[in-house]
């Protein structure tokens, strides 16, 4: 099967186009243009499960890596050592924190792994995001990353992988020229009775993954 490249605003049928599919994997990739001597980029993944209220039903179905240290983590099957972060509903795996792009290695930079028939009755849609990490109130980071935006990051996407076989199912590259902001939703799947769709977001906001938290907390 043909991976399918979605536009911002793009629904997609996930169980149309893979009948039966059952665990996928979410890759996304950037590339930032860091400038010599300049702040480096940590870009992190996060995903929200939300209900029907907009609204995660505990904090534990926010998905990123500062779960690990409240102890909803796993340990990655591959790379031993390094923990994953994972939903009260054990549907959700989440990406290992890559601060430098080092892991990445020409694939995705960082990915996640969403297991679609353990989702909780209580969860609508998931909401996959990535943001700039700032530090703008500890003295022993580079608080330069205030300037970082995602204007400054290139080649920006999101694909679905169908886990079962390695198939790339789709891909959105974002296109939007993001000056300012340093948060984005690149894409959501949702519910449609019993099958999940892809909706291609391209959705940026400013005040980096705080401003995702407010949101749907």
């Amino acid at each position: 099967m043909s991976s399918f490249n979605l536009n911002k605003g793009d629904r997609f049928s996930l169980s149309k186009a893979a009948p039966g599919l059952t665990i996928v994997k979410i890759g996304m990739g950037w590339n930032p243009n860091e400038e010599p001597g300049g702040p480096e980029f940590d870009l992190d993944v996060s995903a929200f499960s939300i209900g029907g209220d907009f609204k995660i039903p505990s904090d534990s179905y926010f998905t990123f890596y500062g779960q690990i240290r409240m102890g909803n983590k796993i340990e990655d099957k591959v790379e031993k050592g390094l923990f994953r972060p994972f939903t009260e509903d054990g549907a959700i795996i989440g990406a290992i924190d890559d601060p430098d792009g080092s892991r990445s290695d020409g694939d995705d930079d960082e990915d996640m792994f969403i297991d679609l028939s353990k989702v909780s009755p209580k969860v609508e849609q998931i909401i996959i995001c990535c943001t700039i990490c700032k530090y703008p109130n500890d003295n022993k980071k580079d608080r330069r990353t205030l300037d970082l935006n995602f204007g400054k990051v290139d080649d920006c996407y999101i694909r679905i992988v169908d886990e079962s076989n390695g198939s790339e199912i789709l891909r959105y590259d974002l296109k939007d020229q993001y000056t300012n902001e340093d948060a984005v939703e690149f894409g959501r799947l949702f519910r449609v009775g019993e099958s999940w769709e892809f909706e291609a977001m391209g959705r940026a906001h400013t005040g980096s993954l705080q401003t995702l938290v407010d949101m749907y907390t």
